[in-house]
Order: structure tokens, then sequence, then C-alpha cells
């Protein structure tokens, strides 16, 4: 079926996801009373959800076009890769990962970007809830896709190893997990990589884009160690927990400064500078806050 070439490794994994967010959450509730970690908060969980179910729908529903244009691409590409050779899934599982890093990091720091990855980010709490809390619009990673079926990888190819890919990453969702082995926190994402990844603390926003392997964020300067436990969310969190709000409030973010703004060159700034870029007219008066966190991000409502 069209469904299993796109997602089936995921989808194999939800039960797995329900079962050991049950775990983690019994863990945290029952047998470490006096732990620091917060835990589960039930409209944060539930909220995070029933964004993965809309994910599941909105998401699925791109995939099916993304594949029917993936395998025409791959029909023009002047070579395809054989799946039965070893080395293939060795290079796709590197290059869907690098795309994936580049893709991630463009989200960051592209605000029409990052109004749609934010979604993953406005939660307060850290846990394997969180890895489910997924964005409703996927066009941009679909895009950043569109090389690898002209690079001779077949379109159900990419599907599974992404699959793959996300898997991996549910499980870096956590508190419960301190360090691993010093090796594996070289060259893997790791819970400690990734909790840096979800802070909005000065020190450690835009760092550590990994998916599977830190060691792009090693190799292009993005790189961040774990030094002190995260403060998790947005630098302006979203006080709601209504998954429409939490998905698109960022967009009307941008309109409303879009509409405002008082030239092209101003407009072109609030789609696609950095999260946080203000004019330099509003820069020059705007109050700034010694050692706040917002100021170090821009002092803008779309600062991360």
């Amino acid at each position: 079926m069209l469904s299993d070439s796109l997602r089936e490794p995921l989808t194999y994994a939800i039960p797995f996801f329900v079962l050991f967010m049950a775990l983690e959450a019994f863990s945290l509730r029952f047998l470490e009373d006096d732990s620091p970690y917060r835990g589960y908060e039930l409209r944060d969980s539930r909220a995070s959800i029933l964004m993965g179910l809309g994910s599941l729908v909105v998401n699925g529903g791109a995939r099916v076009g993304a594949l029917l244009a993936y395998v025409w691409l791959y029909s023009v590409s002047p070579w395809h890769l054989d799946p039965h050779r070893w080395w293939v899934w060795v290079y796709a599982v590197l290059v869907v990962d690098l795309l994936f890093y580049l893709e991630h990091r463009a989200a960051h720091r592209v605000r029409i970007l990052w109004a749609a990855h934010q979604a993953h980010h406005n939660s307060q709490h850290f846990n394997l809830s969180t890895a489910v809390r997924q964005k409703w619009n996927p066009w941009w990673e679909l895009l950043v896709w569109v090389p690898l079926p002209l690079l001779g990888l077949p379109p159900w190819m990419i599907f599974f190893v992404f699959s793959i890919n996300l898997v991996f990453q549910f499980f870096v969702h956590t508190e419960k997990i301190d360090r691993m082995w010093a090796p594996i926190e070289f060259v893997f994402n790791t819970p400690s990589h990734h909790r840096v990844h979800h802070a909005s603390d000065r020190d450690y926003l835009d760092k550590n884009y990994a998916g599977m392997l830190i060691i792009w964020d090693r190799l292009f300067g993005s790189y961040a160690e774990e030094t002190h436990r995260p403060t998790y969310g947005l630098t302006k969190n979203v006080e709601s927990h209504n998954p429409f709000v939490l998905q698109y409030h960022e967009y009307a973010a941008i309109a409303r400064d879009v509409r405002r703004a008082g030239s092209w060159r101003e407009r072109l700034g609030y789609l696609f500078a950095p999260p946080g870029w203000l004019p330099t007219s509003v820069e020059l008066t705007r109050p700034t806050v010694p050692g706040s966190v917002v100021a170090a991000a821009g002092g803008h409502p779309a600062a991360r």
C-alpha cells in the first residue's frame, strides 16, 4: 500500500511510543518523589498527543503527494542506486540525516520556517510526550528532500530511512537518561544533547540540531554541551494548551508584523530573517532588559 511505503516503521512504532510514555510517566510519578524533574503535566501532554495525532493525518496526506513527485523525479534521474547493496543504506542514512540537520537548522533561523517548527518547541516540559508534539505543516522538509530521488535514492527508501530517523529521535526526548558512554555522546544525538536543543536559556539557543548524529553539530559549529539543567519552552511562551493556537499563533504574529511594516525590506525581514528580528528603527527605540533571555533572542514576540 502507498501508506506503507511512506512511513511503515513509524506506524509500527506507535504502540511502543505509547508504552514508553506510560512507563516514563509512571516512573516520574511513583518512583522518584524527590526528582527535580517536572515530568508530565496532563494538559500539556494531552496537547502534545493531539498534535501528534493531527500530524499523522495532515503530514501523511502531504507525504502521499510528495511521494508521487519523488517517483517522477526518480524516473528522470540518470542513475538509480540498488537498495540491495549495504553501502546504499549507509549512504541513505547519512544523507537523510545531513539534510535533516540542514533543514532543522534553517527552521530555527528563518522565521517563516520557524512558524511551523515552533510547534515542537512550545512545551515547557521535556518528556517522551514532547517527542510527538509535531507540526502540521511539513512542506519545508519535503522540499529539502527533492535532491534525494535525483541522486538515485528510491522514493520508498527516503521515507523509510526518515521514519527510522524519527523513531530514533523519539527516545532522546527524556530527562530520565543522564549522560551516556562517551563515544556514544561524541557521535550520536543523545538525551543530554537534545535537552540543550529544547532549552530557551541564552547559552543554549540555536544549538544541537542533530537528528541521529551529533557529528554534524560538531562539524558545523552548532554544538553545545549540557552544563546545567535547561529551561524548556520558548523565550516568550504561548500560554495555551489549544493545539490550533500552538500550531498557528506564530503565523498570526508574522501577519501582524508584515501588515504594519513600513517598507518591503521590513516585510521581507519579518518573513525571512531569524526569529526575533526587528527593523533598525524599532531596535533603536526598544528598551533593553539587561541579562534577559528575550533580549538575547531579539526581544520580539516571535523570539525563540
